[in-house]
């Protein structure tokens, strides 16, 4: 072994994604909306990887044609279909839909509050800069689930555990890229480090825009709407053309560990108050 890799050798990745894996280095994922087609392999590859059950009875929910609904402790790929009603085919471009594609998968923040919350230690930060949770010291407390301004983490009901996608860590180990990347069928997911990730999908919204797609900008690269209020950086970041809100996306998302110490003080500040004040009435009442 080599610090840490099963393979040290020529690894999958490097075939596959162009990227070799190397601890010490920070590794996410590149989401094009544009070139996404809603086939579900993401969602698909991530489930057949790890394990994971079907959702529900796969019926149609009515509001969508896609049938997952949301992120959760059993979906950790989420393709979702927005429908564009405010446009209409004779309106728009020739090479655009009124249909908007987006995978969503957890972010793997930096700094991710999820992992600030976790009162246990089982969310950790691993090697590749990834976050994941280990079941076996998860206790259920569920504090990292409103923690995370993405609404990406849930308890499960079969175990009573917190689980989120863990940007296929096992496989990283061994040098092969994550399932859902490599199942893409268009690279509207790619996979890599940051460092050669985060300058592709800046020159990918300079092309788009010499296109005339005008729209398209970057959520949670760093300095870029999603990477907000005390989160540097998302190591799962997106290309998008609509606001965030039309993906389920919070457009200023806020990490709520530098609001902690002030709550804290000012809750214990009112407590010696009253502290005080029974003080006060109960020697008054003696007298």
């Amino acid at each position: 072994m080599d610090g840490g890799l099963i393979n040290p050798g020529r690894q999958e990745a490097e075939r596959t994604a162009g990227a070799r894996i190397e601890p010490g280095r920070s590794y996410g994922f590149f989401t094009d909306t544009t070139l996404c087609i809603g086939c579900k392999a993401c969602e698909v590859a991530c489930k057949e990887w790890n394990g994971l059950p079907a959702d529900g009875d796969m019926r149609l929910s009515g509001h969508s044609y896609d049938n997952t609904g949301a992120l959760g402790a059993e979906t950790w790929r989420h393709v979702g279909f927005v429908e564009r009603l405010d446009d209409r085919p004779g309106e728009m471009k020739p090479f655009q839909s009124n249909w908007i594609m987006f995978s969503d998968v957890c972010k793997h923040c930096d700094p991710a509050p999820c992992l600030e919350a976790c009162p246990t230690g089982a969310l950790f930060r691993t090697e590749f800069d990834t976050v994941v949770v280990q079941q076996d010291i998860c206790n259920g407390c569920a504090y990292c689930v409103p923690a995370c301004p993405f609404g990406v983490v849930e308890i499960s009901k079969a175990d009573g555990k917190a689980h989120k996608c863990t940007l296929c860590h096992d496989r990283m180990k061994g040098g092969m890229e994550p399932a859902c990347a490599k199942a893409c069928p268009t690279d509207s997911i790619q996979f890599g480090a940051l460092e050669d990730l985060i300058p592709r999908a800046h020159e990918r919204v300079e092309q788009l825009q010499e296109m005339g797609q005008d729209r398209a900008y970057l959520y949670g690269a760093p300095g870029t709407p999603g990477a907000t209020h005390g989160i540097e950086k998302l190591n799962a970041f997106f290309l998008l053309t609509e606001r965030p809100e039309v993906h389920g996306l919070p457009s200023e998302p806020v990490r709520p560990a530098p609001r902690a110490q002030p709550s804290l003080i000012a809750g214990l500040g009112t407590l010696a108050g009253l502290a005080a004040a029974a003080l006060v009435f109960g020697l008054g009442g003696r007298r």
